[in-house]
């Protein structure tokens, strides 16, 4: 027997049950890990609430654990019990002490890196790969405006752009949140409580706006990200955490400056084994140089069995950078 969060409702934070449950056997192309850590990502409020319906009820919740592998099925080659290995492609289920999950869907984790490190860090940072190199590849000396600077996510790719020479400027909700992201290498920051995004990035850039739009809060967002873009300018739409952006008339892409709209995510990026290697071989490099660094303070690391505690926390938006749940 082992303990799990699922769901039998979508809802808040309260449908969220910890539960008993017998692990079933990884079927011939799974691996089973007994999860050390787990990342917890904003994606999962949206299944939890039902923005996007889970496939059936009662659901299991969570895609991202780090851990170590304690049995394998009948066709697994590239994985042995007794690895060290990180996901964040999982079938919904990660919010539990023990996960089977299909082979090509792990990274093996070098010594070097924390299981709190890889839960950490593992969807965000291959989220930032995906942005950065093949979203719109980065380039050192371009300026980009990133929204909510300060989140997981965000902490992650202010030390990403600065890493590749990039100039970000980051959103934030506070003057601590600002503080972080410029100590992360936001190369500027915009508290929108208490200025005008479009003001602040004309401003910080003389007139000439950005290159591209990292936009993860969609609808509260979603017409000053257009306006701060430069002609032909890119805006990547990859969240809803404000509500989805809906009703789009495209004339207003020409309107702003025959701009291009993009809503891509890691799902569509990252298909194969080979493209996963790849991805996690870049975010493991610039984790272990120190480039990128996603240790989670200890307010920010909830029991398991606390997981309710832990999305209310996150929808609060009392928390900056990455949060974990421990088995």
């Amino acid at each position: 027997m082992a303990k799990r969060i699922e769901f039998s409702a979508t809802g808040g934070p309260e449908v969220l049950r910890y539960c008993e449950f017998t692990p079933a056997d990884p079927t011939a192309d799974e691996v089973q890990v007994e999860n050390k850590a787990i990342g917890i990502n904003y994606i999962d409020t949206y299944i939890r609430s039902g923005l996007y319906p889970p496939a059936n009820l009662p659901s299991g919740l969570g895609t991202e654990a780090a851990g170590i592998v304690t049995k394998v099925g009948a066709d697994v080659t590239s994985i042995k019990v007794g690895d060290r290995v990180v996901y964040a492609q999982s079938a919904s289920g990660a919010y539990s002490k023990v996960h089977n999950i299909q082979e090509n869907k792990l990274a093996v984790l070098p010594d070097a890196i924390s299981f709190e490190q890889a839960a950490a860090s593992f969807l965000k940072g291959l989220t930032v790969y995906y942005l950065f190199h093949q979203t719109h590849k980065i380039q050192a000396g371009k300026t980009l405006l990133f929204h909510a600077a300060a989140g997981g996510v965000g902490l992650i790719a202010c030390q990403w752009a600065k890493a590749l020479g990039a100039k970000l400027i980051g959103t934030v909700g506070s003057d601590e949140k600002a503080n972080l992201a410029k100590a992360a290498g936001a190369w500027q920051t915009i508290n929108y409580n208490r200025e005008n995004i479009v003001e602040r990035v004309l401003d910080i850039t003389d007139g000439e706006k950005v290159d591209v739009v990292y936009d993860s809060v969609g609808q509260a967002t979603w017409l000053d990200s257009l306006d701060c873009l430069k002609p032909r300018g890119l805006m990547v739409s990859f969240g809803n955490a404000s509500g989805p952006v809906t009703g789009v008339n495209l004339g207003i892409l020409n309107q702003k400056g025959s701009l291009f709209l993009t809503r891509p995510s890691l799902f569509g990026y990252i298909t194969t084994h080979e493209e996963l290697n790849e991805a996690s071989k870049v975010l493991f490099d610039f984790i272990a140089s120190g480039k990128i660094n996603v240790d989670v303070p200890e307010s920010q690391k909830f029991p398991l069995r606390e997981a309710i505690r832990a999305h209310r926390t996150l929808e609060s938006r009392a928390t900056h950078g990455s949060s974990l749940l421990i088995p």
